[in-house]
């Protein structure tokens, strides 16, 4: 949902297979640089509209593609990635694990990951004859530096299983953990919130604006970068997957507003985009001049959702019939039909049917604006005082008709809703520092719920102020929450850790930190020079998984003209 936020948020989300995962029985065993065979995924539209060619690629060409936002740099460590900062990611750095088409995580930069017996311990071998930009060799110690300089920055609270990150041998990286970590993989693999799996050169990481200036192993060289105008990338000639990458260079253009991209694309102004917005979404998907995908046939793990978030810890909103008449007074379907124009499906929780971790009954109040309005009256009644709190939304024209919407339904059964605007990044430290009461917000997008481990842990809650910082945004401090989600991190059985992750989503209903909306759809639009944007495929020649929630891959595409 454009600008409904969770963008640059204190950390990015996660990345790690869920349906084919779980259907494989988890991340356990050797993860061998064999690949894995199957399709699948990203791949699943027909047509030649769906981003993959069979015909033979041609070199050169530049590629200009447009993005919904700007980052904050490049460094993996400090950075905080969303869509666009995965897609520079995976322009200048090579992520040591890979999403495979079925689902699983196979090795990618890596040669292998493996991991002992009581998954306490992983070993990562690094692939041989890998070079940086600066033509230093990625060894096991500058992985080993890598991660360690992950560990030890602003991003490292994602790392705090992690005991010691050590190079063993020449080739080997050995790292501990506190616990036992089965999908540790899936915070490699380089999509939303597997930053880590970036390896940065030791150079990079000791350049103080080695932020400004990537350096890593990855299909193109960084060449110049103008904050909120362009960052420009140039073939890497020594790249280690030989023949790869096609293109010449590769340019994002951040473009916020939806529309003007959408625009851009029509008027030649840029090659592909992607988006969230519904009304391209309808435009383009019935445009058979341009390659369109979006991810409505095929999800890794969860979608990104929509939703009001609460802050739990505030007066106004502490009490759960608050909470509970906010959600028996939106009506769902009505929204997703009205602002959504349908494109986005209604949900009741933060996974969707057809994966493993959806529950059929979760518990979530049902839409019921009479009892609503009951609740209300009962606690104006109880409290002396109205109903009353503030709801925050960035200042966008569609995330001011999303607000609107609420604010109608809510007040209709008795509630008084104060709107209030505010840029993005303010938006973003309310969350942190527990400065809201109410807030618009998109999250969730984890091809392993494992990744959202961050976000729902009551132990991830700091403190509430301006100096003080929470993972865990909504203030949720349900202990119940916190045994299933170990019980998801630390078992190798599928069904185990679908059970949990459903406890998870029955949970956060019990207690309402989310009032939800629906799921957001994401779709990548290209014209129709630009081939293979959709095929990316494993260092051993298998394919891997195409679009998820807006990112692909760059080394394979290449341009007709």
């Amino acid at each position: 949902m454009p600008d409904q936020i969770d963008r640059r948020s204190f950390l990015a989300r996660g990345a790690l297979a869920a349906g084919g995962l779980a259907a494989a029985g988890g991340v356990g065993g050797l993860l061998s640089a064999c690949g894995s065979g199957s399709s699948g995924g990203g791949s699943l539209a027909s047509g030649p509209r769906n981003g993959i060619s069979t015909a033979t690629p041609k070199k050169g060409g530049e590629l200009v593609f447009g993005v919904e936002a700007e980052e904050q740099g490049f460094d993996p460590a400090t950075g905080r990635f969303d869509e666009t900062g995965v897609l520079y990611a995976r322009t200048v750095f090579d992520p040591l694990t890979i999403i495979a088409a079925d689902g699983s995580v196979q090795p990618y930069l890596a040669q292998a990951i493996t991991p002992n017996s009581d998954y306490t311990v992983w070993t990562i071998t690094a692939r041989p004859n890998v070079r940086f930009h600066d033509g230093t060799p990625c060894d096991a110690a500058a992985i080993a530096g890598s991660l360690n300089h992950f560990k030890n920055n602003l991003l490292g609270v994602t790392f705090t299983a992690v005991k010691d990150i050590s190079a063993t041998s020449s080739d080997t990286v050995t790292v501990t953990l506190k616990q036992p970590w089965v999908p540790f993989p899936a915070y490699l693999a380089g999509g939303i919130g597997g930053q880590p799996g970036y390896i940065a050169s030791p150079s990079m990481i000791a350049d103080p604006k080695g932020s400004e200036r990537p350096v890593g192993t990855g299909p193109f060289k960084f060449k110049e970068w103008v904050p909120n105008d362009h960052f420009t990338a140039e073939r890497n000639p020594d790249y280690w997957r030989k023949g790869l990458p096609y293109l010449d260079t590769v340019t994002y253009r951040p473009i916020t507003d939806a529309q003007q991209r959408a625009n851009a694309l029509q008027a030649g102004n840029i090659d592909i985009m992607h988006t969230d917005l519904p009304a391209s979404i309808l435009q383009f998907e019935s445009d058979q001049s341009y390659g369109f995908l979006d991810d409505t046939k095929g999800i890794v793990g969860e979608p990104d959702m929509n939703f009001i978030m609460i802050n739990m810890a505030d007066p106004a909103m502490s009490d759960i019939r608050v909470r509970q008449a906010m959600a028996m007074a939106i009506n769902s379907k009505q929204y997703a039909t009205v602002v959504d124009k349908g494109v986005n499906t209604p949900t009741n929780q933060p996974f969707v049917p057809n994966t493993p971790y959806y529950a059929t009954d979760t518990g979530y109040p049902a839409y019921n604006p009479s009892k609503a309005k009951a609740i209300v009256k009962q606690l104006e009644t109880e409290t002396g005082k109205p109903v009353a709190f503030t709801l925050q939304s960035t200042n966008s024209a569609y995330s001011i008709q999303v607000v609107q919407f609420v604010q109608s339904q809510l007040e209709a059964v008795g509630m008084k809703v104060t709107l209030t605007q505010i840029q993005q990044a303010d938006q973003i430290n309310n969350a942190l520092g527990g400065l809201f009461q109410a807030t618009s917000w998109r999250q969730f997008a984890a091809v392993d719920p494992d990744l959202n481990y961050l976000w729902w842990s009551p132990t991830e809650i700091f403190g509430t102020g301006p100096s003080s910082i929470a993972s865990n945004f909504a203030r949720n401090t349900d202990p119940q929450i916190e045994t299933l989600l170990q019980q998801g991190r630390t078992s190798t059985d599928p069904a185990t850790r679908a059970a949990a992750y459903q406890g998870v989503a029955k949970r956060l209903n019990a207690v309402l930190p989310y009032i939800w909306q629906d799921r957001t759809t994401w779709a990548v639009v290209a014209n129709s020079h630009v081939q293979n944007w959709n095929n990316p495929t494993t260092p051993e020649g298998a394919k891997a998984y195409g679009m998820i929630v807006g990112t692909i891959w760059t080394p394979q595409i290449w341009k007709s003209t």
